[in-house]
């Protein structure tokens, strides 16, 4: 904005999805830390879940790119 003076407002719902993602990926990974420090153990299915919404997460960004390349 410094340079050219304009701002831009983006609405990319994609990224709501992704903050919303990523929110529930670092809860997650807290909780099974927490878990894993005091001595339990993981469920495989927690570590799945993980990963699953990892993907989608790399999945959004990817499309989130792709519609800021297309800016011009």
């Amino acid at each position: 904005m410094s340079i050219d003076g304009y701002v831009i407002n983006l609405e990319i719902p994609e990224l709501t999805e992704c903050a919303n993602l990523l929110r529930y990926i670092s809860n997650n990974v807290n909780q099974m830390a927490r878990q894993m420090n005091s001595g339990g153990s993981v469920y495989p299915d927690e570590v799945n879940d993980i990963c699953t919404k990892q993907d989608e997460t790399n999945r959004l960004f990817g499309d989130i790119l792709e519609q800021l390349s297309r800016l011009k």
